[in-house]
């Protein structure tokens, strides 16, 4: 058993940048290299579209949580999706791993997920999509245990301006990175996203509630408390590659003595501006 992610400060020695900067930088290679393929236009449809954004935010909240001590982040995204519906990816943002952020101490600077799935949205606005995400910190302290996988699935439905999205999201029990305790540990997380867009504007309402039962539920004071619900509302604007959005967000994780929010585990205002390609 390792120290718990969510409470425990652990005396460390950090490593190099030397992993986290060789990762970067091989990103940016790999970005500037489709760059020519992608503004090629040869006029034939091709099976397979590369997206992708980078977003700055300031706070990186996973799950109701902060993740960068409640100060700005550097967020990173691209996916590779095939017209049958299979798509691979990957999502990287800045963390606080030094010990403010207490959930991760020794986690490094650098959160990297890679994904997976199949998606696929039928003709009456019914879609789905499943997939496997692996959560790794690139430049985390030398024999922390702190990667994991997550299936996900979710089923989703539009009509008109609206959207809705139900989803849950498993890591099974016995990996290190979820090894907080004495048990088998594992966690399940379920939410509910909506969205409304306005009509004749560029601006999308969104609302979110989400449950979290297991391993990474141990954020409350209580050892033998590992459950906690975490929900937001918010506004995005977009135009063209262009994003802006507000949201309010909380928990409740228990604010007895502000517990939770001298953790970054209560309520806040974020804010954020993307571009996307």
């Amino acid at each position: 058993m390792r120290s718990s992610r969510w409470g425990r400060r652990t005396a460390f020695l950090r490593k190099g940048n030397t992993m986290r900067l060789s990762m970067i930088s091989l990103a940016a290679m790999a970005l500037a290299s489709a760059a020519p393929v992608l503004a090629q236009d040869t006029g034939v449809p091709s099976p397979v579209t590369v997206t992708g954004g980078v977003t700055l935010t300031t706070d990186y909240r996973f799950r109701g949580l902060t993740q960068s001590d409640e100060d700005p982040a550097v967020q990173g995204t691209v996916t590779v999706a095939h017209e049958s519906g299979f798509y691979i990816g990957t999502f990287a943002s800045t963390i606080d791993g030094s010990g403010d952020t207490p959930a991760l101490t020794g986690y490094g600077d650098v959160e990297i997920d890679f994904y997976g799935g199949y998606s696929k949205t039928l003709d009456n606005g019914l879609g789905f999509d499943v997939g496997l995400l692996y959560y790794y910190y690139a430049d985390a302290v030398d024999g922390l245990n702190t990667d994991f996988f997550e299936p996900y699935a979710a089923v989703t439905y539009a009509i008109g301006p609206v959207s809705t999205k139900l989803g849950a999201a498993y890591a099974w029990g016995g990996q290190d990175g979820l090894n907080f305790t004495s048990s088998n540990d594992d966690n399940i997380y379920g939410y509910f996203d909506a969205g409304l867009s306005i009509p004749s504007t560029p601006v999308t309402l969104k609302g979110h509630v989400g449950y979290t039962n297991g391993s990474l539920g141990l954020v409350n004071p209580l050892i033998t408390d590992d459950e906690y619900w975490d929900w937001s509302v918010g506004a995005e604007a977009v135009g063209g590659p262009l994003k802006v959005g507000v949201s309010y967000v909380d928990t409740n994780v228990t604010e007895a003595g502000s517990f939770a929010q001298t953790l970054g585990r209560g309520s806040t205002v974020l804010g954020y501006v993307g571009f996307s390609f």
